[in-house]
């Protein structure tokens, strides 16, 4: 498993360094939202190559414009400028994981954190946008809800999400194991 873990990240590079990933040549009028799934155990391995990443592309392709946003420290940003994130501490604190999802379950609306995805990863700006933080952020997040809520805030500025689960092109399980609803419009980065 681990070599195929390490044959995987290094096909990513020259994958988002491509000019038909880029320009979305042969996505047939889909949106450009690609998953790279991988292991959870790896979990520290790809944050380090999500850095590495960043570092990577402005040097393979300058002037290529890249946003990158990890959804737990959106989450808790979006939080802080509303002034629930003190609350929400204090109240998981005294009452338990259950009261908490329960109180934000309508703060955390997916489709109020997609417009502050938006709003931070400004799409219309960029070349590419990157995400993680999905396995940090669930369960205030679920994935399918975020890229549904996406798709027209997105245009067609490619979207990869680093997903630690299981995505097999027509669902997405986090951690492997965690069925989430069926979610067909995102490509596989890499096999």
């Amino acid at each position: 498993m681990n070599n195929d873990f390490d044959t995987r990240l290094n096909k990513i590079l020259d994958r988002l360094t491509a000019d038909d990933f880029l320009s979305g040549r042969g996505l047939g009028n889909e949106i450009p939202f690609y998953a790279f799934d991988y292991p959870p155990e790896f979990e520290s391995r790809m944050r380090e190559h999500i850095a590495f990443l960043l570092q990577q592309l402005p040097k393979r392709r300058p002037g290529l414009r890249v946003a990158h946003i990890n959804l737990f420290a959106l989450i808790v940003q979006y939080l802080k400028e509303r002034g629930f994130y003190a609350k929400a501490l204090d109240l998981q604190t005294h009452k338990g994981d259950a009261a908490l999802l329960k109180a934000l379950a309508a703060p955390l609306d997916a489709g109020k954190l997609a417009a502050a995805f938006a709003d931070q990863a400004r799409p219309e700006s960029q070349d590419l946008v990157l995400a993680s933080g999905i396995g940090s952020a669930y369960p205030l997040l679920r994935t399918h809800n975020l890229l549904n809520n996406l798709h027209h805030r997105m245009g067609g500025t490619p979207l990869v999400l680093f997903y630690p689960g299981v995505y097999d092109g027509q669902s997405l399980r986090l951690f492997g194991t965690l069925q989430d609803k069926p979610y067909y419009r995102a490509f596989r980065l890499v096999a």
